[in-house]
């Protein structure tokens, strides 16, 4: 006669959470001896799984010590305008390019605050979904950092400054190099009354640049020049142009953030009666083929933004590798491509 033997159950990891009050991915995190949760939270949860006589299973730990195989990049924007935007598509086929051959997927989320990006960075790393992201548009005092580095999951931001956070290295352009240069050359052509027509103030870009056009201008002698800021849509571009070209000291020359921005721009200065580049000049920051295509094709700061988005998968997989930070590295700067849409001020202004 066969007795049949009681063998205990093995106490899981949704019992310890459900016990703890907590998610599974945190009693992962704090059993594991990762970062992502206080301490207190960890010596509860350890308390909790030494009561149940919990034992981790052997498979299941080389499993979640194996690499995703996956990077993450989380895109911020209103879908009404992603679809319009020249950057990011681009940015995207570089980064699709630098994971070529190397068995590593692209994991993709929009999202509509940095709230939920933010959210989405803790869900793919408890779940590890992703060995690391590709984070952009760095803001003013930006949040995302804090949890990044307090996850501990290997990030490369794409930004206009060597990163100041050695845990999240950056690959940069220089935005205070890019703006002087579109500056000058206006004033080159004795423009001396210029505009400056940027993003959302949060972003960090808009700042470097507002502060450098600020810089440029002053120490040309631009007293009357100005920067405003604008949205990212078109219609919030025209507006502020308008309002701008209303003006009794209207400006003689206007930039543009985005290559939307400045045709948005140009259409409403024509819709005005302005002929371009004769009473009005107008530039860009980004250059694309919609810009090129112009009446008349727009002078823009032209860059590789391609080889960036290379540059900046690269760098991330370098670091995913790596046992200590990788440093930041610059990308290659912009080129002005001059085009019809500037020229030299009127001589009436």
């Amino acid at each position: 006669m066969i007795l049949a033997m009681n063998h205990p159950k093995r106490a899981t990891i949704s019992e310890i959470a459900a016990r703890a009050g907590v998610s599974k991915g945190a009693v992962s995190f704090a059993l594991n001896g990762r970062p992502g949760v206080s301490e207190e939270t960890r010596t509860r949860v350890q308390a909790i799984a030494d009561e149940l006589n919990w034992k981790p299973n052997r498979a299941a730990r080389a499993l979640g010590q194996s690499q995703a195989g996956a990077i993450g990049f989380v895109l911020n924007r209103s879908a009404r305008i992603l679809g319009t935007e020249t950057f990011f598509p681009q940015l995207l086929s570089g980064m699709q390019l630098g994971l070529s051959g190397s068995h590593t997927a692209l994991h993709m989320m929009v999202v509509g605050s940095v709230e939920e990006e933010m959210e989405a960075y803790r869900e793919w790393w408890q779940s590890r979904i992703v060995d690391g992201v590709i984070m952009v548009d760095p803001r003013v005092d930006d949040p995302r950092l804090e949890v990044l580095e307090h996850l501990g999951l290997p990030a490369v931001q794409v930004a206009g400054h060597p990163s100041q956070t050695a845990a999240i290295p950056a690959v940069w352009a220089d935005d205070r190099a890019a703006t002087d240069t579109l500056v000058r050359y206006l004033h080159g052509l004795g423009h001396r009354r210029i505009a400056y027509v940027a993003g959302p103030e949060e972003l960090e870009h808009t700042q470097l640049r507002r502060q450098e056009f600020s810089a440029s201008a002053e120490a040309l002698g631009l007293d009357a020049s100005q920067s405003v800021i604008s949205g990212y849509e078109a219609d919030d571009a025209a507006r502020v142009t308008r309002e701008l070209l209303a003006r009794s000291a209207r400006p003689t020359a206007v930039m543009y953030d985005t290559d939307v921005m400045a045709m948005a721009s140009l259409r409403a200065a024509q819709g005005l009666g302005f002929r371009v580049p004769d009473e009005l000049s107008i530039v860009s920051f980004e250059d694309s083929l919609l810009v090129q295509l112009g009446n008349p094709p727009i002078t823009s700061l032209t860059r590789d933004t391609v080889a960036f988005g290379t540059l900046a998968v690269k760098t991330l997989l370098e670091h995913i590798a790596a046992e200590t930070p990788v440093p930041s590295i610059e990308g290659a700067q912009p080129r002005l491509s001059i085009r019809e849409s500037s020229g030299p001020a009127p001589t009436s202004s």
